[in-house]
């Protein structure tokens, strides 16, 4: 690869920060703590992350 196509795809963390806001990401994950095969304690995780405005655009696309 020649350094032109190397330096296009460098990318900073404001940038990728910027993708991320503007796109938004959700992380799932659940937690289960058992003592001798017994359920004892459950967690539901859910994190959106995105910006206002992004979350403002999904909201109302979503009511039509």
């Amino acid at each position: 690869m020649s350094n032109e196509v190397l330096e296009q795809q460098d990318m900073t963390l404001l940038e990728l920060l910027d993708r991320l806001l503007n796109k938004g990401i959700v992380i799932r994950g659940d937690l289960t703590i058992s003592v001798a095969n017994v359920d004892l304690i459950y967690v539901g995780l859910g994190l959106i992350v995105t910006s206002v405005e992004t979350m403002k655009k999904y909201t109302e696309s979503q009511g039509d």
